[in-house]
Formats: C-alpha cells, sequence, structure tokens
C-alpha cells in the first residue's frame, strides 16, 4: 500500500528525505497509532523547564542581531474570515498589511543596526505567487543573500475506508498541507539551512505571520546562547478562553512537550481543558539553534520525526485521513529544551473579525519601529463578541465600519447581536451591549451600557 503514496509524491517531485517522512507517519497510522498522548504519559512541567522572561533583561545584546533570522508562516488562506488569498494581505493598521507591518520592521531593524536581519516567508503552494507578487514594493528585501521565501511540502490525503491514497479529478484535492511542523523539513528540503548556517546565522525566530505581537527581543537568543539553550517556545498562561488548544507538558522523564487537543483522549477533554492542572500554551514563537537542528537532521538520517497528528476530514463528501504535525512539537525533540514565560502582549493572532477589529481600533498603534502595541495605559484587550450572521466575513466586517471604526480605548466590552453599522467618531465606554432586531446604522458619539435597537 505504501508503495502507492511514494509512487505519487515521486510523480510530485518532492524530496527523498519528505517521502521518507511520511512513509514514516503513514505506518504510524497503519500500526493503529492515533498520535493520541494520554495522561499516564504526562505530567504538568516542571517549574525548572520554565524561564521567566522578567529575567532576561540583562541579557540584551543587539549585537546578536547578524545571528537572527525571521522566519515567518505565511500557508494560510484566511478561509475562515472569508478570505480567498493569503492571509497575511489582510489591511491590519491603516493601509498596511500583515506583510507591510513584518518587512517593515525587519528592514528598520536593518537601517537601524547595521546588522542584516534575515527575513524568510514559508508559504504554502496556494500563498507562494500572491506574497512574492506583493513583496515586489519592497526591493530592499532581494539585497539578502538568501531567498525571502520557500514553500512548505504536501502530503497525500488518505482515504480512511482502507488507508489507500485518496483520489479526485481536481488533483489539488489529493494533498493536504503537512501542519506547520513541515517547516523542519522544507527548510532541509530547500537547502536553505545549511545556507543559512554557512551565511553566519544561528538562531531563526519562527512565528505566524497573523501574530503582530511577535517581534524580535535580543535578550532571548542572548540567553540562549550564554546558558546552551537550543530549542525555547514562548509559552503564555491560559485563561478559560485558551481552554480548547493546545497546552505544554512533559513526559515522565521530564522532557517538555507540547499537546494539541486532537492528541487527547476524548475521555479525558474535561481535563485538558483545566487551566489551572495545565497552565500554559505554545504561542507558535520558537526560538532554534540552526546548528542544534542541523544535527538533530543529521541523526535522524535526515529526517526528523514529530508526534503525530491524525486529522480526520471529509473532502467532497468522501472520509479522508490528513497527516500532519505541529513545529512546537519539536520541543520534545531538542535535549534540554525550555519554555519561556511571556507577557500576553508577546500573542496578538489576528484569528477571526473580532481580533481584527481590536487592532483596527484605538487600541494598538504603531510606533517607529513598526510594531503595533497597545497604547499607553491600556493593559489588555477588552473581550469582543462579534455577531457571526453579519461580522464573519472579512466583507461583512467592512462594510459595516466603512465609516469609521469605533474607539474602544475606553471600553471594557463589547458585545454586537444584530445587523449594526457605525457612522464616525463613534466612543464606546465601559462595556457595551449592542442588539438590533433589524438593521441599523449608529450615529451615537458616545455609547454605553446595555442598548436594543427597534425593539
Amino acid at each position: 500500500m505504501l508503495n502507492l503514496f511514494v509512487k505519487q509524491m515521486k510523480a510530485a517531485g518532492l524530496d527523498d528525505g519528505v517521502i521518507r517522512t511520511f512513509s514514516a507517519y503513514y505506518k504510524q497510522l497503519r500500526e493503529g497509532r492515533q498520535g493520541a498522548i494520554p495522561r499516564g504519559l504526562i505530567d504538568p512541567p516542571d517549574p525548572a523547564n520554565l524561564i521567566e522572561y522578567s529575567a532576561l533583561g540583562e541579557y540584551r545584546r543587539q549585537s546578536i542581531l547578524k545571528s537572527i533570522a525571521v522566519i515567518k508562516l505565511n500557508g494560510g488562506l484566511g478561509t475562515s474570515m472569508g478570505l480567498s488569498a493569503a492571509k497575511s494581505l489582510l489591511p491590519v493598521k491603516g493601509n498596511m498589511n500583515f506583510l507591510d507591518i513584518i518587512t517593515r520592521q525587519v528592514l528598520s531593524l536593518r537601517s537601524g543596526t547595521g546588522y542584516e536581519v534575515l527575513l524568510l516567508f514559508m508559504n504554502s503552494y496556494n500563498t507562494e505567487a500572491d506574497t512574492l507578487q506583493y513583496l515586489q514594493k519592497y526591493p530592499d528585501l532581494n539585497r539578502q543573500q538568501l531567498p525571502i521565501s520557500f514553500v512548505q511540502n504536501k502530503f497525500p490525503r488518505i482515504r480512511r475506508d482502507n488507508l489507500k491514497p485518496y483520489e479526485n479529478e481536481d488533483p489539488d484535492k489529493m494533498w493536504n498541507p503537512p501542519g506547520h511542523g513541515d517547516i523542519y523539513a522544507a527548510l532541509s528540503s530547500s537547502g536553505l539551512l545549511d545556507r543559512m548556517i554557512d551565511a553566519g546565522y544561528r538562531y531563526a525566530f519562527v512565528s505566524n505571520s497573523d501574530n503582530l505581537g511577535a517581534t524580535i527581543d535580543t535578550c532571548i537568543p542572548a540567553y540562549m546562547k550564554a546558558n546552551d539553550i537550543h530549542f525555547l517556545m514562548e509559552v503564555c498562561e491560559r485563561t478559560e478562553a485558551d481552554k480548547k488548544g493546545g497546552h505544554l507538558c512533559q513526559d515522565k522523564q521530564g522532557q517538555l512537550m507540547l499537546r494539541e487537543v486532537a492528541q487527547c483522549p476524548l475521555d479525558e477533554i474535561g481535563e485538558f481543558q483545566d487551566i489551572g492542572l495545565y497552565k500554559y500554551f505554545n504561542t507558535n514563537n520558537l526560538w532554534i539553534d540552526l546548528k542544534a537542528l542541523q544535527w538533530n537532521l543529521i541523526a535522524g538520517d535526515g529526517i526528523m520525526l514529530l508526534p503525530l497528528i491524525v486529522n480526520p476530514k471529509e473532502v467532497d463528501g468522501s472520509p479522508v485521513y490528513q497527516l500532519e504535525t505541529a513545529m512546537g512539537a519539536a520541543i520534545s525533540v531538542f535535549n534540554g529544551a525550555r519554555a519561556l514565560k511571556v507577557p500576553r502582549s508577546r500573542f496578538a493572532p489576528v484569528k477571526k473579525n473580532n481580533d481584527l477589529l481590536a487592532i483596527w481600533s484605538d487600541l494598538y498603534e504603531l510606533n517607529d519601529q513598526y510594531q503595533v502595541v497597545l497604547r499607553r495605559g491600556i493593559e489588555s484587550v477588552p473581550p469582543i463578541e462579534l455577531d457571526e450572521r453579519y461580522y464573519g466575513q472579512i466583507d461583512q466586517l467592512l462594510q459595516r465600519f466603512k465609516d469609521g471604526i469605533p474607539s474602544l480605548a475606553g471600553c471594557t466590552g463589547l458585545r454586537i447581536s444584530g445587523d449594526i453599522s457605525f457612522g464616525e467618531d463613534v466612543i464606546c465606554e465601559g462595556r457595551v451591549s449592542l442588539t438590533a432586531a433589524s438593521p441599523v446604522h449608529v450615529k451615537s458619539k458616545l455609547l454605553s451600557g446595555e442598548i436594543t435597537f427597534n425593539p
């Protein structure tokens, strides 16, 4: 059976290391291993494995910038927000999108310090063309020694009934992205890992392109260098809003691990969501010693196997499996890996339109290093709840806020239920709850408390 997949992958021109990686995961699937990590194999992380961000201040070293490669995961289309192109093209602050902000951050660092910080985007086959076309507006990027992008690999989809290759008249539907855990194989198979090391880069800062809190902090790689740490994951404390996502744990030997909800047995979901027991989640901001990564790949004969995630899906009505991995799961592979407890300000992802509305508003501002930060005096983002019927898609959001974004700087919570659009210079004060049974255009300059329109 496996030879059918190997033939399919070779015909698609995939690298031998990628084929061997898929083959190893497929064998696990055939053996009935679904990637589950039950409670009996793990414990909450030991405090000795956790580092306090506040303890790193003395390690800040600007000179280490010449050793840093910034890698942004840029493969998402933002389909959950109604997008069909690269999500990073979405405007997030003024007329700037994610790509503008990320690129200008790095170019600003280069011009301000004289160090050639490397910038790379890991695109999917869906986002590569759009991204490269847009980045042509930044010719200075092309002055770096290495390419500005590389493409994530792909795995064949697997029929659930007989574990054979899934076939479809549309060849694109026969493949799935293998998760961002593919970054290690993609760096290796593209030759970029060796080229980065040869060019003098030692540390990679990897993060999602939609996380505007993920900015370079030189004290982190400087601390890693001083303490011989080869892999460091930034984590935040879980809240009730985070309980359904993955959490940090460790195995019985004390090695840190990452457990995603898809790896949790169904009868343990309640405990999985206990934020008092499993207190930290992965921000997907990772710092990796590139030489250590190179050695891990050499030791693994060119591949690095991560804990498997078997993701059941349906494609055109056919049940399939997608084999995936998470890049943060590599924390279980690097000896002596550690987790860094960072403030919530380093985790500002845009996953839904409520996140986007917060970024658009005056809760955030763009500083002179092109970093999107909370305005002075604002310690946290108020909860924002938007009616999915009218605000779930990006075109719906744009339509209802086309005249302006309400001021949320003095808002402690915003809930909108119904079809409500906004005029210019609206201010939300305190906790605001708006309800409408039919379409309403709000012109009031000040909104506060519970307001019901057209009852």
